[in-house]
Order: structure tokens, then C-alpha cells, then sequence
């Protein structure tokens, strides 16, 4: 058995929401930066309903000034059997 990470969804969500008020942003200005019609994608980052694409993360580490690695949660849980 191998040991897989998953992205935390919920904590992930928790963790953009923390990082966008230190960074002294406001959703309006994420929402305009990205230059989405409604605020309703980063809403749904901050609550983990969904995850920023790869594009959007990329954009969003470098708004925020963090790598990557310090938005995402990543855990541990699930298990693989690897062989034949």
C-alpha cells in the first residue's frame, strides 16, 4: 500500500480566505484581478466548494505573494496497492 495526498478542500478554502485578508484584499478585488462578472468562483475557493485551477492558482500565489504549497492543505489519507 502507498500513501496518496489529497487537497484538504475545506482547509484549503480556510487558508485562501486568510491569506486574501492579510494581503489586504477584498473578494471584489480578487473578483477583478481574475476579471470574473460575480464574485461567486472565490466565494466557493473560501467555503472549499471548489479549487482554483492550475491557471488561477498560479495567479492567485503570486496576488497573494505566497508560494503555491502555502495556499494548498494537503493530507494524507488515501491508499493505493501498487504492484502485480
Amino acid at each position: 500500500m502507498a500513501d496518496l495526498p489529497t487537497i484538504d478542500m475545506v482547509r484549503t478554502g480556510e487558508n485562501i480566505n486568510k491569506l486574501r485578508k492579510q494581503a489586504g484584499l477584498s473578494v471584489r478585488d480578487l473578483q477583478n484581478i481574475f476579471g470574473f462578472a460575480t464574485p461567486q468562483a472565490i466565494y466557493k475557493w473560501q467555503q472549499g466548494a471548489a479549487l482554483p485551477s492550475i491557471d488561477n492558482l498560479v495567479v492567485l500565489a503570486a496576488v497573494l505573494q505566497v508560494c503555491i504549497d502555502d495556499i494548498l492543505v494537503i493530507d494524507i489519507v488515501a491508499q493505493l496497492s501498487i504492484g502485480a
